[in-house]
């Protein structure tokens, strides 16, 4: 299995995925010229990606999709009312649109969407089962539901949102109105709602979790980190023996083989 995460944050998210083989890319949030530039700088042509696979309909998961559909010709996959609320700007050709059910078969690998809580129309999390890995991807949380948790236990590798530190946020720049809808349960997960869900759940001794979707104004990647450990720490769970943390970037790829 490779990991490339090219971007994340709320100026663009975009993910490559390969497990056995079979290769997706996981939204595409920033232009289509930065996802090119991404995929070959690993070595990878975005002709080369059997499937796109796209969250929800915000624009900073799906900026590049028109562009890269029409010159790549690549089929993408989502909930048919995450198509019924795409914006004009962001529409993919008919012949490009394909309707994610309860589980999808691409090549050696089974994935199989799961829903998450965010204000969108019928965002999802995607949990990928290899023959000897299982990788998830789930950011854009307002809360982790046991639906969530079951599904992503046991996982080897996973995308998992820490979006706000909530000193940072309550005193920072935003609005009130948009401070609450960070914290609702349709918004974002905090780090320490993160810590809380990683101290909690069913893992698998030595995975690898990658912090994602860090907010540039209300969070930083050191206290993400600092935070998220404290909270296994106090659990029991040993960062770098039990568990492996890394961080993610708006603007630089982070990769990761298994």
């Amino acid at each position: 299995m490779q990991l490339h995460i090219l971007a994340s944050g709320s100026t663009g998210n975009a993910v490559f995925l390969e497990i056995d083989g079979t290769r997706f890319l996981i939204d595409a949030g920033i232009s289509a010229r930065r996802i090119q530039r991404g995929l070959q700088a690993v070595g990878v042509e975005p002709t080369d990606i059997n499937a796109v696979l796209v969250t929800h309909e915000h624009v900073d998961h799906v900026n590049g999709l028109p562009v890269l559909t029409r010159k790549y010709g690549l089929p993408v996959y989502t909930r048919r009312k995450t198509w019924d609320n795409f914006q004009p700007a962001h529409w993919v050709e008919s012949e490009y649109r394909h309707v994610l059910g309860d589980e999808l078969e691409v090549g050696r690998v089974r994935v199989e969407p799961f829903s998450i809580s965010h204000d969108a129309a019928d965002p999802v999390g995607f949990a990928f089962y290899g023959s000897a890995v299982k990788c998830i991807v789930a950011t854009d949380l307002g809360c982790v539901s046991e639906r969530v948790e079951s599904v992503i236990a046991g996982a080897d590798v996973m995308v998992f949102e820490s979006n706000h530190d909530l000193g940072m946020l309550n005193v920072g720049p935003y609005p009130y109105p948009l401070k609450q809808r960070i914290l609702s349960n349709k918004g974002h997960l905090s780090n320490s709602d993160t810590g809380r869900c990683l101290a909690r759940m069913e893992r698998k001794r030595g995975m690898h979790v990658f912090l994602a979707h860090l907010s540039r104004h209300n969070n930083h990647p050191d206290l993400a980190l600092a935070t998220v450990s404290q909270l296994l720490d106090k659990q029991g769970c040993a960062v770098g023996s039990d568990l492996y943390l890394h961080v993610t970037k708006p603007d630089a790829t982070v990769s990761f083989q298994y």
